[in-house]
């Protein structure tokens, strides 16, 4: 999921990926719900390791589709995939909602998919390897119903909105220059303890198994989210 040591024991849990519920790709009609999915590093082109909380989020709403950010995810270079997919983002959030403004979006990452969302909502620098770039448009952020994030390097341990077990920052901790507070009641962002890319360990499986631990809790925010 993040360096490319790891790499095979991704692959090993992409296979538990499913069938999606809903539709890869956008339709021409707006959907009443729509999911961006940001996948993580090294996961083959699609919503990787997310589209089992893809599907659990779309199952409770009838009519929800998703689209996967296409962007590189890959490890080396490292900056120059965060910048390509935080402007990817950056892009198809705003086609979306110029397309279908009465959609409510929902935003999915993992790993460095984490750090492009948060990057294009609240601003980065490419994982300190270019200039800071601004935050989307606040009339396009708007759009955003709910936000979910995966072992994010930029992980902050005390943001409002950190879940999870982890007791310390990611790798890319994220600075108040660049702070996601104006999201904060949006965001549940997991990391746990032992994850040696958004918090401090050397504990590789833990950043590889999200989904198992969090997806529940996780479509349960989102959901409540929609709702209200």
């Amino acid at each position: 999921m993040y360096p490319s040591t790891i790499s095979s024991g991704l692959m090993a849990t992409l296979s538990l990926s499913g069938l999606a519920l809903g539709h890869p790709t956008r339709d021409v009609s707006c959907d009443p719900i729509h999911l961006l999915v940001a996948r993580g590093s090294n996961e083959k082109a699609g919503p990787g390791q997310l589209l089992s909380l893809a599907n659990d989020i779309i199952a409770a709403n009838p009519g929800a589709t998703y689209e996967s950010i296409d962007y590189p995810a890959i490890l080396n270079p490292y900056g120059p995939s965060v910048k390509q997919g935080t402007v990817a983002v950056k892009q198809q959030l705003t086609d979306y909602v110029k397309s279908c403004p009465d959609s409510k979006i929902v935003l999915l990452g993992y790993s460095q998919g984490a750090q492009i969302t948060g990057d294009a909502l609240c601003g980065g620098d490419a994982a300190g390897t270019g200039p800071v770039t601004p935050p989307i448009d606040a009339a396009i952020a708007s759009h955003v119903t709910a936000i979910v994030w995966y072992g994010d390097p930029r992980h902050n341990v005390s943001a409002s909105y950190d879940q999870g077990t982890a007791t310390t920052d990611g790798l890319y901790v994220r600075p108040a220059s660049q702070s996601c507070d104006a999201f904060s009641d949006l965001i549940a962002s997991y990391c746990d303890l032992g994850d040696p890319y958004c918090s401090v360990g050397n504990n590789v499986w833990v950043h590889l198994t999200y989904p198992s631990r969090h997806d529940w809790p996780a479509a349960a925010f989102v959901n409540a989210k929609l709702a209200g």
